[in-house]
């Protein structure tokens, strides 16, 4: 045998003797301590197997792991390890946990208590109120099933069944949930609440209602002291008469910012505008809000709509003082006008869209070029009112006879639009025109070049031009088609851009654009996920310390020491 087989056997021994011991004083339940119990008497009649402790001028105590109790009158039934507590009873555990009632009844084999008649649980500076609260020191929860009610200094807390966590001073609302708070209310079907840092998350349909705003969602989270929050799942938020829906919004009161990601929708009935697109923001304090990726504003024009896009939207001042910035590559689309150019400018004090930047604009079978694009709306009627072209204004109209192009150029352009229709064209200044005529029988008569010092146009109800009218002498040849060469039957200015065209509202977005796909919502934390985070902020400095060592697994270390012992022999 081993000369050190005695030894081992006998580490062994102790460490059994060690880990029964354990087993022992865990495994069997500590007796409840009277501490003091003034008179006692029995009555087996109404308490069968108790005694009865009554207050002689000090008050009924007992104790149990920690846990006191006072109260004027207390049945204890010792075989079973139960107490019943009447009478202005107080129950305290440690410093900071102290709840009064008229009724507890508290098992020492399980630790658990049931308290009735005007419960009211204190812990730190929180504080419960209901009317039967169950106790249960093992998990260290207390929970109610019959409407509870939670204050702590930042807010007021109801619902109709709730559970509150001691140890991580945590509430859980489940039913008619309600936070009201001096600033705010909050109503939810399930919530979640730590007193710490003042924190609420929902898991279900919940409202928040401020002075000047209102939020709805049905997963979310708000931080209560500083009034901000990040909301999900038919998310929405009401602010500074606009409302902002989204996959995943963000709102923060004392910034008076709101921001939102993935199919982001912006209404402002005020302005009868809508803006999309899957990242928005809206700053009150700046009285603006702004959008990019796949960005569209939608403003209503009587029974028409126009819409107008680019990479980014911003939308600056109050109501009646706005002015919209459209860029790059921005794009307008109405059912009987469209529009390109780098960048939009659009100011609703004077009405003024100005087109920057290689600006072209489409109405029926026209299209217009120019340096710059001006659009004019009444501000009364809020209707189309008239069009400006400066430098190099230039109609195109392409011939549909033949494969030329109808052209009307001169320094300037005016065009008057009636019922936000396009009807009148008028060209000021070194005006000249090449125009394809036909006879009757549609034949090509010859191609007419023409110049003059004002040429109007008039357009049909489709925008188709009617007729053309030369003003102040005009002067020009009709040529037979094979007697004027191809190079002199386009201006210079001629650039013909019909591909470029906008068909539909659909096809307003460029093909980059079409390509932006929302981006991955990464949604929030699970509730064990938010336990952690919640309990490293109220207590930061357990971030910097090292993991917390494994428990020792005693029967696997008894195997293998039986293990070395057998080899050993």
């Amino acid at each position: 045998m081993n000369k050190f087989l005695p030894y081992i056997l006998l580490l062994f021994l102790f460490a059994l003797a060690q880990e029964t011991e354990a087993q022992t004083q865990g495994g069997k339940p500590r007796r409840i301590e009277i501490i003091y119990g003034g008179e006692f008497t029995i009555d087996n009649i109404k308490y069968p197997g108790a005694t009865i402790f009554k207050s002689d001028g000090q008050r009924v105590q007992f104790r149990h792991q920690g846990l006191d109790v006072w109260c004027d009158l207390a049945v204890l039934y010792e075989e079973r390890n139960e107490v019943i507590a009447h009478g202005d009873v107080l129950l305290q555990q440690g410093d900071t946990l102290q709840m009064n009632s008229q009724f507890v009844s508290y098992k020492g084999n399980t630790k658990t208590a049931v308290a009735r008649e005007g419960v009211r649980l204190r812990n730190g500076n929180m504080t419960l109120e209901t009317e039967e609260l169950f106790f249960d020191r093992n998990a260290q929860e207390a929970y109610y099933n019959n409407f509870g009610k939670i204050t702590d200094p930042d807010n007021e807390l109801t619902s109709k069944t709730g559970k509150y966590y001691i140890v991580t001073k945590k509430n859980q609302f489940t039913n008619a949930v309600k936070i009201v708070n001096k600033d705010f209310t909050v109503n939810s079907q399930v919530l979640d609440y730590y007193h710490n840092s003042g924190n609420a998350y929902f898991y279900g349909k919940t409202t928040i209602t401020g002075a000047d705003y209102k939020v709805y969602c049905e997963r979310g989270f708000y931080d209560t002291r500083r009034e901000q929050g990040y909301f999900m799942k038919h998310a929405k938020i009401e602010y500074d008469l606009k409302t902002l829906q989204g996959d995943s919004l963000y709102f923060n009161k004392r910034r008076q910012f709101s921001s939102g990601s993935n199919n982001i929708f912006i209404s402002d009935t005020v302005n009868k505008t809508f803006v999309r697109g899957h990242y928005g923001e809206i700053h009150k304090a700046k009285d603006s809000m702004f959008i990019t990726k796949k960005a569209l504003i939608i403003s209503l024009v009587e029974k028409d709509s126009m819409y107008m896009h680019g990479k980014r939207i911003l939308v600056t001042g109050k109501p009646k003082q706005r002015i919209i910035r459209v860029y790059p590559d921005a794009r307008i689309f109405k059912r009987d006008m469209q529009a390109k150019c780098d960048s939009i400018h659009s100011s609703e004090a004077n009405g003024l869209t100005q087109l920057v930047g290689k600006p072209v604009a489409w109405t029926g079978e026209s299209q217009m070029t120019g340096d710059h694009i001006h659009l004019i709306a009444n501000s009364k009627t809020e209707q189309l009112d008239s069009l400006k072209v400066f430098q190099n204004a230039l109609v195109v109209e392409k011939d549909s006879l033949s494969d030329g192009y109808n052209q009307v150029k001169g320094k300037f352009l005016y065009g008057k639009f009636k019922n936000n229709t396009l009807r009148q064209i008028d060209f000021i200044q070194n005006t000249e025109s090449i125009y394809y005529i036909y006879n009757d029988t549609k034949e090509l008569v010859g191609i007419n070049k023409l110049t003059c010092s004002h040429i109007k146009l008039y357009l049909d109800k489709d925008q188709q031009i009617q007729q053309t009218v030369f003003i102040t002498q005009p002067s020009g040849n009709l040529y037979p088609e094979e007697k004027l060469p191809k190079s002199d039957r386009k201006f210079r200015e001629f650039v013909w851009r019909g591909e470029e065209r906008i068909p539909s509202k659909e096809a307003i977005f460029s093909e980059e654009e079409k390509q932006i796909k929302p981006k991955e919502i990464k949604g929030m934390k699970t509730p064990e996920e938010i336990d952690e985070t919640e309990h490293l902020l109220a207590h930061p400095e357990l971030k910097n310390l090292p993991p917390a060592p494994k428990k020792p697994n005693h029967k696997k270390w008894f195997c293998a020491l039986g293990t070395v012992i057998a080899l050993l022999i």
